[in-house]
């Protein structure tokens, strides 16, 4: 007899190989799970024959059934699991077994159940004379009851439960599966252990997060009672920390200026404006726009005052040098009624104003005005925010164009502060503040310029053309800034102060090591 093993994805797989290595009789003797899906262990329908064959040819020998109850009671307590041998010489008959069943091509599970339906048929023979005198038999209790008294048929039980189940050896002549599992559980057990990474990076990103803003707390706090402490230890910086602050400086600036408070300063308030105008930079000391020519381009946000100072700068300049070297172009072709009123003001100072829609004609413009000693360039009013702004710096790129920001005064910090960061105020020939008459507080201004380091040109203060335009030096426009006065709901007290630092040093170090 010959016993393959039948190896598949599933046991429909595996039993369809045996079906063609064997045909419909074939013999299955186990089917278990293994790596490549479903092992199956089958032999051709002859090899059940011989088995038959070879079982009715093993001598019969009696069971001890007749024993004593008590004594098989107790032999049945110490050994379970264990059926009672029959008398035959082991040796002998493993050695018969084994050259009659030839061991060598047979399993070690068939040599098992050989053994066993030995055992089985030798129980259900009638019981032989008794090598030993037996005791009259008592009652046996029928729960209790042996084993050997149930009838196992050969045909319906083809593999009767074994006393010690041990795997089989893998035979040499196998069938494997042509599509094997072992790769797609490969590939899920990879995708598994990239799911676990995943999730471990994820949970290190939290815990990193969760520990910077756990940073950022404690400085925060330790901060706040350090700075807290400063000011109670010296309350000039204290002083000079509100007055600047209802300035409307930034704090970033405010704090500087107060850890740089020198302990021999008569006036904090003095040594403050002093620093301020070393840091402005004004144009007091180069010639005005108007004595130096050349062609400027206005730009700002909407509502800033570009056309008026376009106007203020045209009529100082055609006052000295006339109106035939003065050259108008304007931009603003999106609002209503915006060229009428450059025009109204050049039909004041008897200039033309010339129109140019795209940079092409702007190009052409000012070849043609390319005598005059000073051009003028008028832009449309948008908002920093505005997709178009970007349009509007590359049309006024060219290289013979110096660009003037024109800045509301009256703005708060951080819009004044984006109108310069979307304009490119850097690139700029300098700033021009407008409405500082309209202005409550110049500090937010004057603090945007300090740390942009950016040129005062001129500011205009007024709509009357041209008595509203002027040239004012740092120390003026310092002075003019730390004048100011806030209304009575909007000064802070110590309290607000140091609630106001203390939370912008917390953010300032949580945007750091964020």
């Amino acid at each position: 007899m010959n016993v393959k093993r039948f190896t598949g994805r599933t046991s429909r797989d595996a039993l369809n190989l045996v079906k063609q290595a064997y045909g419909d009789d074939a013999v299955v003797l186990s089917t278990r799970p293994c790596a490549e899906g479903v092992e199956v262990l089958a032999m051709a329908p002859d090899g059940m024959q011989q088995i038959e064959r070879a079982a009715n040819h093993a001598p019969t020998i009696r069971s001890a059934a007749a024993e004593a109850p008590a004594a098989a009671a107790r032999r049945r307590d110490a050994r379970i699991e264990e059926r009672v041998e029959p008398h035959i010489d082991g040796e002998a008959e493993v050695t018969g077994d084994v050259g009659r069943l030839g061991m060598s091509t047979l399993s070690f599970q068939d040599y098992v159940r050989e053994r066993m339906l030995k055992r089985r048929k030798a129980e259900m023979a009638p019981a032989a004379a008794p090598a030993a005198p037996v005791p009259a038999p008592r009652e046996a209790a029928p729960a209790r009851a042996p084993r050997a008294e149930v009838r196992h048929d050969l045909r319906l039980e083809p593999r009767p439960e074994a006393p010690r189940r041990r795997v089989p050896p893998v035979l040499r002549d196998e069938i494997r599966h042509a599509h094997p599992p072992f790769a797609d559980t490969q590939a899920r057990l990879s995708m598994h252990d990239e799911e676990l990474h995943a999730a471990a990076r994820d949970s290190q990103l939290d815990m990193m997060s969760e520990l910077r803003s756990m940073k950022g707390l404690i400085e925060e706090r330790f901060g706040a009672l350090a700075f807290m402490e400063r000011m109670q230890r010296n309350p000039r910086q204290a002083n000079l920390t509100q007055k600047l602050l209802d300035c409307g400086f930034s704090p970033a600036l405010i704090r500087k200026l107060a850890d740089g408070l020198p302990a021999d300063a008569l006036d904090e308030t003095a040594w403050a404006s002093s620093v301020l105008e070393r840091n402005l930079l004004a144009a007091e000391h180069e010639p005005a726009l108007e004595d130096a020519g050349g062609v400027y381009a206005m730009v700002g946000s909407t509502g800033v005052g570009k056309t008026t100072t376009t106007a203020k700068i045209a009529a100082a300049f055609a006052t000295k040098h006339g109106a035939g070297h003065l050259g108008l172009i304007t931009l603003d072709a999106y609002r209503v009624g915006a060229q009428e009123q450059l025009r109204t003001y050049g039909r004041i100072l008897g200039v033309p104003v010339h129109t140019a829609h795209d940079r092409a004609s702007l190009e052409d413009l000012l070849d043609l005005l390319s005598a005059k000693k000073m051009v003028l360039i008028d832009t449309a009013g948008m908002a920093q925010r505005d997709n178009r702004t970007r349009e509007l710096l590359d049309m006024v790129g060219h290289r013979a164009i110096q660009k003037l920001l024109v800045v509301n005064a009256s703005a708060q910090g951080e819009t004044i502060e984006d109108v310069m960061l979307s304009y490119q105020a850097k690139a700029c020939r300098g700033v021009v503040l407008s409405k500082i008459d309209e202005a409550v507080k110049l500090g937010p201004a004057l603090d945007a310029l300090i740390r942009h380091k950016l040129r005062v040109v001129g500011v205009a203060n007024g709509q009357r053309v041209p008595e509203d335009w002027h040239r004012l030096s740092a120390q003026s426009l310092v002075q003019r800034a730390l004048k100011a006065a806030p209304a009575a709901s909007w000064r802070m007290d110590a309290n607000d102060v140091n609630l106001i630092f203390t939370g912008v040093q917390g953010i300032g170090a949580r945007g750091t090591h964020a």
